[in-house]
């Protein structure tokens, strides 16, 4: 919601032009995939494995400090890799066309204490159809942040840097949490709900395998390094965690990144629904190193357009789409990591205290609703 629409300028007849167009790009893709896709995400779960492996092989004689790091480095690197480029990417089903059944969005199973299945339905059901709607989309400030001027002001919003940074450091938790609609499952009537306490079971199952396997099954192997040991792969999650949640703040929160109501997305069209994606994410400039560690969600307009395709080739997309951008004359949010970071950050503070000015009710894409 903004005081000035930034799609006002667009007919019905071009919105759903562009989404044509973007329909064309995605079959070209689709079309195109092949034998050069399988190879990269078998190569990239290749060395991902193979990094985890010897960083905690390293860790037995953590007690060194020059193993320590060097542990503590692969081992953070091996995570984010497992979180970002393959788990996330897998389980959005952009692999599933190999019809392998090791590398399937059905069958796989991530570094992360959600459960895939529940991951799922709250990230690909629901964010990614809901995108930037507030009410409905759950990784929206992750419900404990106000993110939006029109949204009603109450003294809890002051803290919100502070939740934020303990959401950062923990994320595969607040993750979890919401993955559970924890907030609205937490009064007595709705924590009987048999499907709420299934999940929840769920849930407390992944967290016990993880925190065995992290922090009691390979410390202990480590004999008399298990304190450093135990210490790295704190630090390994911790690292992981706030990179991951630094990469999706970018895509999600900057200046100049649109916010939906309700009764925007009302009879909302094909391409109505390309143009929400697109003026509800930002990009991440950098090299290719940098995209790859993000796994990819550098491209985060290209990935919320075209959610299922594969990784790879969101590079070669982004080219195409920013010339749709350009065609449009809509606004491309990108910019490089450091400069995208603070201006999330900059709007979690600026939203965290009541408005200076009385709010403009303007909804983004008031114009064609009236129409419709």
């Amino acid at each position: 919601m903004t005081a000035i629409d930034p799609t006002a300028h667009l007919t019905a007849e071009q919105i759903e032009e562009l989404g044509r167009e973007l329909d064309a790009i995605r079959d070209e893709v689709i079309a195109g995939r092949g034998e050069q896709d399988a190879a990269y995400i078998r190569k990239v779960i290749s060395a991902q494995r193979k990094l985890e492996l010897v960083s905690r092989g390293v860790l037995l004689f953590s007690m060194f400090p020059p193993a320590w790091l060097i542990g503590t480095a692969g081992l953070s690197v091996a995570k984010i890799m497992d979180n970002m480029e393959i788990g996330h990417n897998i389980l959005h089903g952009q692999w599933d066309w190999m019809r392998d059944p090791k590398i399937h969005s059905t069958t796989w199973e991530w570094d992360h204490v959600s459960p895939s299945e529940q991951w799922k339905h709250s990230h690909n059901e629901l964010h990614h159809t809901y995108t930037n709607v507030i009410g409905k989309d759950n990784d929206l400030g992750y419900g404990i942040m106000r993110v939006d001027e029109d949204q009603k002001w109450h003294p809890f919003h002051l803290g919100q840097p502070l939740w934020n940074f303990i959401n950062a450091c923990f994320f595969e938790y607040g993750i979890a949490a919401y993955d559970l609609e924890l907030g609205k499952n937490l009064n007595k009537r709705r924590r009987k709900n048999p499907e709420f306490r299934a999940q929840a079971r769920a849930v407390g199952r992944k967290i016990r395998k993880q925190v065995l396997k992290d922090y009691v099954i390979h410390p202990l192997l480590s004999g008399p390094s298990f304190l450093p040991t135990l210490a790295a792969t704190f630090t390994a999650n911790l690292v992981r965690n706030i990179w991951s949640h630094s990469v999706i703040m970018c895509g999600h929160f900057p200046e100049g990144v649109q916010v939906f109501e309700r009764r925007s997305i009302k009879g909302e069209t094909r391409g109505q629904w390309y143009l929400r994606q697109m003026m509800g994410s930002a990009n991440i400039s950098g090299s290719k190193a940098m995209h790859f560690m993000t796994g990819n969600l550098s491209h985060q307009i290209e990935h919320h357009l075209f959610p299922d395709l594969p990784s790879n080739r969101y590079a070669e997309v982004a080219v195409k789409v920013r010339a749709l951008f350009e065609k449009y004359e809509l606004e491309y949010v990108t910019g490089p990591l450091p400069k995208q970071v603070f201006s999330a950050w900059h709007k979690v503070f600026r939203l965290s205290l009541p408005n200076k000015k009385p709010k403009v009710e303007t909804p983004v894409r008031e114009k064609e609703l009236l129409a419709a």
